[in-house]
């Protein structure tokens, strides 16, 4: 892989960037430059993800907050790590509970679908592993700017307001309360560079940072949560707070043409991706932009989906082996299933056997691929009063189907769309990549991949190209400026195309690849959305 960084086959705005020293990659400008700020204090790319991933809590609160949570691939002196810090469902929380409330399935909003934050257990366990500077240092910009106030960019503020008036007509009841009054302060939400500030949430990050995040599951914040919890007929206690910890796992991954694709194990759904990729490396790829190969990957990644949407729950309760599903065999068979015509998916039978995202590095070759979110954009639409603690409401994706692999049990992790992605090479990092946004992430993740190693795309022009997306059915999306006479021929062979008005919901992403000669560092953005790249 050695892409032309002049090469553009698609509009951009932007170019790929170079640096060598340090880079941090996210959707927001002045997250980026904080993550970058940390790196020349002396911290390391650990630290500045951790920075990054603390000040978009308050800079793109539409996607993640405090009450989140989070996945990261850590690449430290040759070896990659998992951090899963998915929380769970609270202990009081069941099938039985939720129906006698009158629910057939799990509502979206509210404190019902409250799981277990992972974020702040994250940030205190990056840190305590790999970081070089004190909590307190690391997340002093995100501090700064929750007390003092930052001025909105332009596309947090469109989803901003577009979110919080559609709630302010929906949502009804006390327990939204505390959202409106965080999040549309005088009644209205803020303008695009109007100034944001929320004092609650800088107490909570000064608290998560000096006690290292225990006063957030063990202490005065958990008390709090708690509290409003109870108030209000919620699920969630300072018992499920307290017996929470992340969990370092063993990433998984499939060789695609030389190259090591990494994705963390379940409950994520990074597990789809792999499963695509693994079919489509059986075809051969000569041009990107022709039907035939926008055929396959919509084919591959339907019957991906299929199996990822039956299996994909918490890895305690997984009664397909993660090692069947990516098997050799298995996707040979997936493949056959692919013709020349649009298939209506199904699960297959293996042998038994709203979400921010960062990509940080350093000069000493550390790199980090971090993710977190709320889910739904501003998540639960709950802030427990005086803390800024947005709650997700990620147990929305729970079945109240019993006999479902991912039905809903107490202590139980849902299956999360969140996902990081990391790609090596010969034992060696080629570095982080990742596409937040719901269900569109193994979809995002199998494009970029496929940009880079089948296309030869850089990072920008690999983020830049048209996307496309699965929804259901026969049913793909495309893009505005996904081109016209392949979603033709596409609907010429079945597929139900649906070419939407604007990119909101294909994903915003991020890349690093490091040079394993040089060290010399490419980064590329989104233009989807505020996307930057700190360099130094």
């Amino acid at each position: 892989m050695n892409p032309d960084p002049l090469y553009y086959p698609y509009p951009s705005q932007r170019m790929s960037v170079y640096a060598k020293k340090g880079m941090v990659a996210t959707s927001q400008p002045l997250a980026a430059q904080a993550g970058l700020d940390i790196i020349k204090k002396g911290g390391n790319a650990i630290d500045a993800a951790i920075a990054t991933a603390a000040c978009l809590t308050v800079l793109e609160p539409t996607s993640n907050g405090i009450g989140s949570d989070a996945y990261a691939l850590v690449w430290v002196k040759g070896e990659l790590h998992g951090l899963n810090s998915s929380g769970p469902a609270p202990n009081e929380l069941s099938i039985k509970a939720v129906q006698a409330l009158g629910h057939i399935e799990m509502p979206k909003f509210g404190l019902t679908p409250v799981t277990v934050p992972g974020a702040p257990a994250a940030w205190a366990a990056l840190s305590a592993k790999f970081g070089r500077l004190p909590l307190t240092e690391v997340l002093a910009p995100a501090i700064d700017y929750a007390e003092n106030g930052y001025p909105l960019s332009p596309v947090l503020g469109r989803y901003w307001k577009q979110a919080l008036v559609n709630d302010m007509r929906e949502l009804k009841g006390d327990v939204h309360q505390n959202y409106f009054e965080t999040f549309a302060p005088g009644g209205r939400p803020p303008e695009i560079g109007e100034m944001w500030r929320s004092p609650g949430h800088a107490a909570t990050l000064r608290s998560i940072a000096q006690t290292k995040s225990e006063s957030f599951y063990r202490g005065q914040l958990a008390d709090k949560i708690d509290e409003f919890s109870r108030q209000y007929g919620g699920f969630i206690r300072k018992e499920d707070l307290a017996n929470f910890y992340p969990e370092w796992v063993k990433p998984i991954s499939v060789n695609y043409r030389g190259y090591a694709v990494w994705e963390i194990p379940p409950n994520g759904q990074g597990l789809v991706a792999l499963i695509a990729l693994n079919i489509l490396k059986g075809f051969d790829f000569v041009e990107k932009d022709s039907v035939e190969s926008y055929h396959l990957q919509m084919e591959a990644m339907k019957l991906a989906f299929a199996d990822g949407l039956k299996y994909i729950t918490d890895s305690k309760h997984m009664k397909m082996p993660v090692e069947a599903l990516l098997s050799e065999e298995y996707a040979a068979e997936r493949r056959k299933l692919i013709g020349e015509k649009a298939l209506m998916p199904k699960p297959g039978e293996p042998p038994k056997g709203g979400t921010v995202y960062l990509a940080a590095a350093d000069g000493e070759g550390n790199m980090v691929s971090y993710i977190q979110s709320n889910y739904m954009g501003f998540g639960a639409r709950i802030v427990v009063p005086g803390t800024g603690i947005s709650l997700q409401n990620r147990g929305h994706n729970f079945s109240l189907d019993a006999q479902h692999e991912n039905a809903l049990a107490p202590g139980k992790r849902t299956f999360h769309t969140i996902i990081p992605g990391f790609l090596t090479k010969d034992g060696q990092a080629v570095g982080p990549f990742g596409v937040m946004g719901g269900f569109m992430q193994p979809q995002g993740h199998a494009q970029v991949i496929m940009n880079t190693i089948d296309f030869n795309l850089n990072p920008q022009a690999a983020l830049d190209a048209p996307r496309w997306q699965w929804t259901d059915g026969k049913t793909i999306q495309v893009e505005p400026h996904f081109p016209t006479h392949i979603a033709q021929a596409l609907m010429r062979r079945g597929h139900q195309v649906q070419r939407t008005v604007d990119s909101g919901g294909y994903g915003r992403g991020q890349i690093i690849w490091r040079d394993p000669v040089t060290g010399v560092l490419c980064g590329g953005t989104e233009a989807r959305t505020d996307g930057h790249i700190a360099s130094w």
